[in-house]
């Protein structure tokens, strides 16, 4: 479930932090559901407990997950401003990778049609946006 890539240059804390926030958005996980504790996913991706607590802290601060002393990690409540703010990151991020995309002389035809394939939640699409 949570699959990390060693030889990225995005630190290991980062990466958890990306997938726990990809599987709740998608609603994979869900409201209310406990998270494995730091000790077990430590061990489960040996890596240092340090990381995933750094990982949890950080999700707790965007409002993904909140703690409970003595009993772990839970999955929060999507309330709309977390989605809010996440839709405003996500579209900054895209419009800037739509820019960089637009100054190579990608044509904005095959844009649309990328938008158009993952709105069919088609895997590939070839360079002539078919």
């Amino acid at each position: 479930m949570f699959k990390l890539d060693f030889k990225s240059r995005i630190p290991i804390y980062e990466q958890l932090v990306q997938r726990i926030r990809q599987l709740i958005i998608q609603d994979v996980l869900r409201s209310g559901e406990k998270l494995p504790s730091v000790r077990s996913l430590a061990q489960e991706l040996t890596i240092n407990p340090n990381t995933i607590q750094k990982a949890y802290r950080e999700l707790e601060r965007e409002g993904y997950i909140y703690s409970l002393p003595g009993k772990g990690s839970f999955v929060n409540e999507m309330r709309t401003e977390i989605n809010q703010k996440q839709i405003k990151m996500l579209s900054d991020e895209l419009e800037k990778i739509i820019q960089k995309l637009l100054k190579m002389n990608v044509p904005k035809e095959y844009l649309k049609n990328l938008v158009e394939h993952a709105d069919q939640g088609k895997e590939d699409i070839n360079e002539n946006g078919n």
